[in-house]
């Protein structure tokens, strides 16, 4: 198949769904045409940001098979929660292969799987009908990270040597909706909804450009996870209260602090490592992202936080609570940074741009789903190691079988079970 401009429909118009949508402002030769969500109302809302944005003639669709059959749409962006995306894939392979339509590629937002083996799965259903496959991990494509990886492996690596030590770190206040604090649901707590970020983006940055990920061989994982925060009663009172309810911190919690460290080996034999950390604990002005790279006369650093202008508001300015100065913003008053295009400093519009362009070009992304699987399997081998407390070596027995205690609704710390 080939196309001058790429039909998109959107599976999912939440937050993350309406991230992509906002960022297609910066993309070009693609149209979002369709949006499809859990709610008619959902979907609708979707579809009239993508009009009011001037970024395609968007409608809403009772179903993924819906947007399949549409020949005006070539390609699909699974934006729906994670304990939906299985059953969205096996609908699209079901569709295709049964000829109610054709599409050139799907993209699916992070983590690909909650599990090893249903990003194995989710890998299988689209090689099975020939699909292109894009794993969308915006941070990679974040033009601060863009930028400093090229221009320390073309200025620093070339002259001194590859850099051997990469940092990342995601932190905020928690999650928007209920179902992310659901470990049964989301598949974990924090290491799973955001460690595939960092870990992602720490082995992109030790990765030479223009090589293949697997240069990089895993060979053991050391990982921590902790619920510091919001098994307090006085916080779990108010998960309690906000979520009706299903939300019972006390006795059924997901992890609110990670910290992993994965040593790789380079073709070479070299070591080189990658710390992680996560949390839903930090209270600061919003979503702080911070990426470090090392290396033997040389450093990157990267905080999202430092971008951009600040404004000072004194207590007597007060207004309505809202995010329009940063994501999981914490405050309406003092010094605040802003971050002015939320969507180009994530990598949003980058990531999409990529995927738009080789999908059009008939060529696998470079961030693909074997990308969502390798994060899967050193998410899952850092479950492994938080709860056995020790390191372990990579790959470990029984990975793609593995469900973490917390993804059982079986992991309480409150209760001195690990």
């Amino acid at each position: 198949m080939t196309a001058k401009r790429l039909g998109v429909g959107m599976i999912g118009a939440g937050f993350v769904g309406q991230f992509h949508i906002r960022s297609w402002v910066g993309v070009r030769h693609a149209d979002i045409l369709g949006v499809n969500s859990r709610t008619r109302q959902s979907a609708e809302e979707g579809a009239a940001l993508a009009r009011d944005l001037g970024v395609g003639e968007a409608k809403a669709y009772d179903s993924v098979t819906e947007m399949v059959a549409d020949p005006a749409i070539d390609a699909l962006w699974i934006c729906a929660p994670n304990f939906t995306r299985l059953e969205i894939m096996e609908e699209i392979v079901a569709a295709v292969e049964a000829g109610k339509g054709e599409l050139i590629g799907v993209a699916c937002e992070k983590p690909l799987g909650r599990n090893v083996a249903e990003a194995r799965k989710m890998l299988e259903l689209v090689e099975r009908v020939g699909l292109l496959d894009g794993y969308l991990e915006n941070q990679l494509f974040s033009p601060a990270v863009v930028r400093g990886k090229a221009i320390l492996w073309q200025r620093g690596a070339a002259l001194t040597g590859a850099p051997f030590l990469a940092r990342a770190a995601e932190e905020h206040s928690g999650p928007h909706m209920p179902w992310f604090w659901e470990g049964t649901l989301q598949g974990g707590g924090v290491l799973n909804d955001m460690m595939c970020h960092s870990v992602e983006v720490a082995r992109f940055l030790l990765t030479p450009p223009g090589a293949p990920r697997n240069v990089l061989t895993p060979q053991k994982i050391t990982a921590q996870t902790s619920c510091l925060k919001w098994q307090q009663p006085e916080y779990a009172d108010q998960l309690a209260s906000s979520s009706d309810g299903k939300l019972d911190y006390r006795n059924r919690p997901s992890e609110d602090y990670a910290r992993t460290v994965v040593e790789f080996r380079d073709t070479d034999g070299n070591l080189r490592i990658v710390e992680a950390t996560t949390s839903w604990c930090y209270v600061g002005a919003g979503l702080r992202l911070s990426m470090e790279l090392l290396g033997p006369e040389y450093s990157l650093a990267v905080n999202s936080l430092d971008a951009g202008p600040r404004i000072f508001f004194s207590r007597q300015v007060q207004g309505d609570t809202g995010e329009d100065l940063v994501e999981k913003q914490n405050a309406e008053m003092g010094l605040m940074p802003i971050v002015s295009d939320e969507e180009a400093e994530y990598g949003y519009t980058g990531e999409n741009r990529h995927m738009v362009a080789a999908f059009l070009a008939g060529e696998r992304p470079d961030e693909n789903f074997a990308d969502g699987v390798a994060v899967a399997e050193l998410l899952m081998s850092a479950y492994m190691s938080a709860e056995e407390e020790k390191t372990i070596d990579f790959p470990p027995e029984s990975l793609d079988e593995f469900v973490p205690a917390v993804a059982r609704g079986e992991w309480n710390p409150g209760k001195g079970e690990s």
